[in-house]
């Protein structure tokens, strides 16, 4: 078993970030939360909770076209028992992003109706977007909005101001910099974190991340590593990631010199087609195991 990292990211604007959401729900109807579908509990802030309280709130599950279906359904009916609405979207392709407005008008319907009674229907809802770095808070604008508004970049921190955008006809949105908590009491949040993306590659050693991730795949997804590198039952039972991360690099033939492989090569290798769903739609965290 290789061993985990404890990864600590606190840039000094995430502090600000907090101030600033506080600051701003005062001016917002709802709050659209957009998690990883891929890792449900480690991409969402638990500092969030405290800061959001009792505003009404939908849940964006992002990157559903990355995560395993068959989850992010068992994900969606977890989040209605504990009586909290849910989408399962794509945002960068737009898939089921017209589910999202609907759903925050369904949480918002007590609010609408007292609008209309004091004659206010034509208000407009105004929703505020939360969540963690590189979880697609921009991707989400950009298709709302209708263009490229709002900066979209595959690394984290790229927002650092809030800003407002016009949605279709009745809806405003505020955008946020994504916000981070201080420190992970769980290395393993940290460890799925890296695996996604949602922290910098250059403050982990990528080899060992890579080799975690093979024993997380080895144990609940062998059938997709084994198709997509062409290995044997054998090759992965009893082997720990690195061995099996010396296996895939020898598969692909990313050799050294004198023969032996180039593992940190294959490492980054293996988490871009992870990340990219190359080696299939996978779903770190379980719904049955919350």
């Amino acid at each position: 078993m290789s061993e985990q990292q404890t990864i600590q990211w606190f840039p000094g604007h995430m502090a600000k970030t907090e101030k600033q959401i506080e600051k701003n729900l005062k001016l917002v109807d709802a709050v659209v939360e957009i998690l990883d579908a891929r890792i449900p509990v480690s991409s969402r802030n638990p500092v969030l909770n405290r800061l959001v309280g009792a505003k009404p709130r939908v849940l964006l599950m992002n990157k559903s076209d990355l995560a395993d279906p068959r989850q992010t359904s068992r994900w969606i009916d977890f989040y209605r028992s504990q009586r909290c609405e849910a989408v399962a979207a794509d945002c960068r392709s737009g898939k089921n992003l017209h589910l999202l407005l609907p759903r925050v008008e369904a949480v918002l319907s007590d609010k609408i109706s007292s609008w209309r009674e004091k004659g206010m229907a034509g208000r407009k809802i105004r929703m505020m977007a939360v969540g963690i770095p590189n979880v697609g808070k921009s991707s989400l604008i950009n298709r709302l909005a209708g263009g490229s508004r709002a900066a979209v970049e595959n690394r984290p921190g790229v927002t650092r101001a809030s800003q407002w955008f016009s949605v279709g006809k009745n809806f405003e949105l505020l955008d946020t910099p994504g916000v981070l908590w201080p420190k992970f009491s769980d290395p393993g949040v940290g460890e799925h974190l890296a695996f996604t993306g949602a922290v910098r590659d250059d403050i982990f050693d990528v080899e060992l991340l890579a080799c975690r991730l093979l024993e997380t795949l080895r144990d609940d997804y062998p059938d997709a590593l084994k198709s997509r590198y062409k290995l044997e039952e054998t090759d992965l039972s009893g082997r720990d990631g690195s061995a099996v991360l010396e296996l895939v690099g020898r598969k692909r033939g990313m050799l050294a010199g004198g023969g032996s492989v180039d593992t940190e090569r294959a490492a980054h290798m293996l988490l871009e087609e992870f990340r990219s769903a190359k080696i299939g739609r996978i779903t770190l965290e379980r719904a049955d195991a919350e």
